[in-house]
């Protein structure tokens, strides 16, 4: 006869906490001191932000001044210069659009339905597209606007979709070189991303924006603008393909010897055998990467572009709301937060519906 086992029932949840926190009278006691303090910090921001917060512009800055908490009246009263920056005030209809058609891109790109070469290939040359009509018009009856005059959440947007668009590629080709047979192609190719590695990402925006034009002909210079996210691509390339040389890396010599056995070209085996596990093997990094790359975009300011953080400086950069900075960086945070916090969720949709991590 066998015996049969019965493991324990699971421990509630109650019983967990219990055990967790509470298990000792010290336990009990330090618990109960953090849940206080705790508790006591979420009031304050509570009272601050929500309860004693001014909401409305009907009293103007004054009202704020006079109140104890937070004053959300400057997002109403400056949130267009946050949000669209220098962008002329009668097209800014424009620029909400072309954010929402990056949006919308990017929405549709997630959708495992339209996984396909041809489907992302239109979706993306449509998206940007119809961002880049509507942003510089120019064409069908739209006024011309020039780059200069781009600004707040669109540009951040733009700056951030064209440096993955472009340096995704990159990345790719840098690490297929870097594993290349030839010894003066893959240490070449090493060197550069090392090089690029090495360098702050302020000292390459730096060296595209204003020292590349002293060292190319004038019909080779290009705006500034389409210089930086050049910079930028690099940047992100060198990083994203030790992402991915680490994810090849990850792939058993075995499949590959094999795919060389039934005749498959090189070509054949990084498509279909190599680079789909590799990037599934990359994926936790290279979400990472694009959370970076997304905070990152606000190191344009610095070399002159009216980014959402410089929109949200120059929101509260007038006398009457100068007070207010708290307010402005709270709002800004708060965008970030969504576009990386939806981010991150996705990658960890992926995670789970590809199984990463799991043997």
């Amino acid at each position: 006869m066998e015996m049969v086992v019965v493991a324990p029932p699971a421990p509630s949840r109650l019983e967990d906490l219990k055990r967790r926190f509470f298990a000792t009278p010290l336990q009990a006691l330090l618990s109960l001191i953090s849940l206080t303090i705790m508790a006591f910090i979420v009031w304050k921001l509570l009272d601050w932000a929500v309860f004693s917060a001014v909401f409305t512009t009907t009293g103007g800055p004054e009202a704020c001044q006079a109140a104890a908490g937070a004053c959300w009246s400057v997002i109403a009263a400056r949130w267009r210069i946050i949000l669209f920056g220098l962008y002329p005030f009668e097209e800014q209809w424009r620029s909400a659009l072309a954010c929402v058609s990056v949006v919308v891109m990017t929405v549709l790109s997630c959708i495992p339905a339209f996984w396909t070469g041809r489907r992302i290939a239109l979706i993306w040359g449509a998206g940007t597209g119809l961002y880049y009509v509507l942003m510089k018009g120019g064409v069908l009856g739209l006024p011309y606007v020039g780059e200069e005059a781009w600004g707040g959440l669109a540009l951040t947007l733009f700056i951030f979709v064209t440096t993955c668009l472009i340096g995704f590629p990159l990345a790719i080709c840098l690490a297929l070189l870097r594993r290349s047979d030839l010894p003066w192609i893959s240490r070449t190719t090493g060197l550069i991303i090392d090089g690029v590695r090495s360098l702050p990402l302020i000292s390459i925006l730096f060296t595209f924006a204003v020292v590349l034009p002293f060292a190319l002909p004038q019909w080779l210079q290009g705006d500034k603008l389409y210089r930086v996210i050049l910079g930028s691509a690099l940047f992100f390339s060198a990083y994203q393909a030790e992402i991915v040389r680490g994810g090849m890396q990850g792939v058993p010599a075995g499949q590959e010897e094999a795919a060389m056995a039934l005749g498959m070209s090189y070509w054949q085996r990084i498509g279909r055998i190599v680079l789909p596990q590799a990037m599934r093997n990359a994926l936790p990094a290279t979400i990472n990467q694009f959370v970076i790359s997304f905070k990152e975009t606000s190191l344009v300011v610095i070399v002159g572009f009216f980014e959402i953080l410089a929109s949200g400086n120059a929101a509260y950069g007038t006398g009457e709301w100068r007070f207010a900075y708290v307010e402005v960086y709270a709002f800004i945070a708060f965008i970030y937060f969504i576009f990386v916090f939806s981010l991150s969720r996705y990658g960890a949709y992926l995670e789970r519906r590809m199984a990463v991590g799991e043997r």
